[in-house]
């Protein structure tokens, strides 16, 4: 596929892009920004879309990823140093911190078991995580709201077979 080309459909998803940005950001300046940095992410990494796989759902995926760094980096940023005299509730934080270990690789490997998930069951059901209706994401992914409940049914349940041996070898069903 040729720049060109590539450019031109992405250019065909800039409104959709744009209606997706306003959900995350909640902010018309902020979503154009948003629709800017994925549409020249797209374009920096173009070569890694596959020809004839879902255009609209990879740039959502650019868009979601680069909305998550963004709102991390703006945290990490707004964060307030507490120089006061009670130290000692800070330093008693790491009680609910015990277990942070484990959970660390339970979310690994829930990633990887959601990462094998087709693409189409993935996107939807990461949609849903993000905390989106399904008529927004049948909106979103121009599909009907029954396929959107379906992908997310067989989502869940693909994902539930993956990680039952899981949830018995580290004794967390019986």
């Amino acid at each position: 596929m040729t720049t060109i080309e590539f450019s031109k459909l992405i250019n065909n998803e800039t409104t959709t892009l744009k209606n997706y940005a306003l959900i995350l950001t909640k902010n018309i300046e902020d979503a154009n920004d948003l629709v800017q940095e994925t549409m020249l992410k797209a374009f920096t990494y173009r070569n890694k879309f596959a020809c004839g796989t879902n255009l609209k759902g990879w740039l959502y995926i650019i868009m979601k990823n680069s909305f998550i760094n963004n709102y991390r980096r703006l945290i990490k940023r707004n964060t307030v140093i507490d120089s006061s005299d009670n130290l000692y509730l800070i330093e008693n934080s790491n009680i609910t911190d015990i277990n942070k270990g484990e959970a660390n690789f339970l979310k690994k490997d829930i990633d990887s078991a959601i990462n094998l998930l087709p693409e189409d069951l993935r996107l939807t059901f990461s949609l849903n995580v993000d905390g989106f209706k399904y008529h927004e994401i049948a909106e979103m992914l121009d599909i009907p709201i029954g396929t959107v409940k379906t992908r997310i049914f067989v989502a869940k349940r693909k994902l539930r077979k993956m990680l039952f041996n899981y949830g018995v070898n580290f004794g967390l069903l019986n």
